[in-house]
Order: C-alpha cells, then structure tokens, then sequence
C-alpha cells in the first residue's frame, strides 16, 4: 500500500494579492500562499487525501512560513526543501471586475526554478498519483527535474496527472513552451486543461477536435478534463463525452479555481476506490459535479489556499444544485 494517496511536485511562491487601498490611494497586497501545485494538493488534503508536496523554497522568511502553513493544511513536507542559496518565487496578483486574475513574477533564479529530482527522497514516488504542471519547466534545473519525476513516476507505476497551467510570460518563446507542454502530457493518465489552454496546444478552437487531437497523441491518458470556468467542464473519459455545468456563484476571486478543480477531482476519484478507466458513467459525472464544485466555490472567496472548501461545504453545494 502506497505511502500517500497523492504526491504534488511543484512550485511553492509567495501570492500578493490586492486587498483595497491605503489612506494615501497606494494599493495594499496581502501575502498570501500560492503555486498551482500547491493549491492543487491543499485541496486534496483538505478533502481528506493523504497528501505530500515536493518542491524548493527559500530558507527566508517567505519559505519558512510557506512551509509551515502547508504543514497545518495537513500536506506532509518532508520533501519540501529550503534553499541558502536561492530566494522564494513572488507573485503580484492583479484582478479585473470579474474576479480573473493576472500574474507578474519575481522569479529570476527563484529556489522553485533550481530543484534537481535526486534531491529529492524516493517517497516522492509512494503513491497512488503523482501531479505536477508546466511551470516548473520554464527555466533552471527544475525543468530537467520535471521530466526525470514523470518518467520516474510513469515507470514505478504511479497515476499521472497533468495540469499545463501555462503561465505565457514565463516563457522566453511559446514554441519553447508548447514543445515542453506536449513532451509532458505525453506521460499522462489525467489530464486537465483549460479550454483556452486545450485550443492553444492544439491549434483548433474546436474542443473536440483539439480534445482527440490530445487524447490521439497521449498513450497513456484515460481522462482527459477540460475547464471552462463558469460554463463549467468538458471530460472525454474511457471514450465517452461528459458535459457539466458549474455550480452557480458570483467570482470574486479566480486564482486557484482550476488548481482546485483537479485536487477535488482526484480527492473524489480516491473516495471510489477505482482507477479512473473502471469508473461508470455515473461515476464520472460524480467526479465532474464535486470537482465544478470545488472550483466554484474556491472562486467565491479571495485568496488560493485560503479560499478552499470543506468537506461539508462542498457536499452541500452538491445537495442544493444537483
């Protein structure tokens, strides 16, 4: 029996999100946790998962905290590790009127861009499914690291999911970025994009064509999910076509929302007890409808990690909608 029911390999950083205006009319930032991968494993364990982050911050005060703070959402840190030579990554969120959010980075060097994969312990492989994203793999070590962790994971017999999670100005090219995108979905079980993602790596704006199109060219993949945001999700499962509406709520913060999305469908997915490809139709629309809901209500609320929902809150979002 595996050590954890899911490893996340990632980046761990620091979100400034905006929280109004000072007396003086300068904006205010809150420090917030962050990192898609990071998310995306708070969310699972906050979901009753037994789950352990990988992943190098800086030995300052950024990544000590950080390190706490994933320690009291329940995620196991042993392989987090702290770095005296590089500093945690930091990012300023900035939100539109309808709560989406943009990115701007201070990551040049960052402790998360120079990880190395023999850094970290084997238990980073004692699991039922292992998760990273795309950008570990803009620049530094990490992106080598990356690769190793999906071929070591696709060989010891781990579910892979993957999440491109592209975030456009981190990359020096988009070619670059879709090269590398296209080179790691290929290891997958699980695959979740968002449509915009899915279109752009696929060169279609027609999701099913660019859907076969990925499922076509990744021989391992069994679920392919596609985020839509409040239009909700598109899943190509063991050959079948599922459509899900999202649970109704007003956005007020979209970071974290996909991030969610993929640790509520995973914690799900852990609660049937079955591999994804042994899962029934009804089965697969349970997973869709409690990952929409997840998402959903992450969005409802400011912040990332802090924004998650419980147990409870989830099971009755489900009751009142579906």
């Amino acid at each position: 029996m595996p050590t954890y029911d899911l490893v996340s390999l990632g980046e761990l950083l620091i979100d400034f999100t905006p929280l109004g205006v000072s007396a003086n009319g300068n904006p205010i930032f809150e420090r917030n946790p962050g990192g898609g991968p990071a998310n995306m494993a708070c969310a699972a364990a906050k979901l009753g998962a037994k789950v352990a982050f990988a992943g190098k911050v800086g030995n300052d005060m950024f990544g000590t905290a950080l390190k706490k703070f994933l320690g009291e959402q329940g995620v196991d840190t042993q392989a987090l590790l702290l770095s005296d030579h590089h500093k945690t990554t930091l990012a300023f969120v900035q939100l539109d009127e309808n709560g989406d959010r943009s990115f701007s980075f201070y990551r040049k060097n960052g402790a998360d861009t120079m990880i190395e994969f023999s850094e970290l312990p084997a238990s980073v492989l004692d699991t039922k499914y292992f998760f990273c994203s795309s950008v570990l793999m803009a620049e530094g070590t990490s992106r080598k690291a990356s690769f190793d962790a999906l071929e070591a994971a696709r060989a010891h017999g781990n579910t892979v999911v993957f999440d491109p999670n592209l975030r456009f100005n981190l990359w020096e090219s988009w070619e670059e970025l879709k090269a590398c995108v296209l080179r790691a979905i290929f290891h997958a079980d699980i695959a979740k994009l968002a449509e915009d993602e899915l279109t752009f790596l696929y060169e279609t704006e027609d999701i099913d064509v660019a859907a076969k199109r990925c499922m076509d060219s990744c021989p391992h993949c069994k679920a392919l999910l596609v985020t839509r945001g409040a239009k909700g999700c598109i899943a190509f499962v063991n050959g079948k076509r599922y459509e899900q509406g999202a649970y109704p709520i007003k956005a007020v913060d979209t970071t974290g929302a996909g991030d969610s999305f993929t640790g509520g469908f995973v914690a799900a997915l852990l609660q049937t007890g079955k591999a994804i490809e042994d899962c029934t139709e009804e089965e697969v629309r349970y997973l869709l409808r409690y990952a929409n809901a997840v998402g959903s209500l992450t969005a409802s609320r400011k912040g990332s990690i802090c924004a998650l929902p419980t147990p409870e809150e989830v099971e009755k979002a489900l009751k009142e909608q579906w």
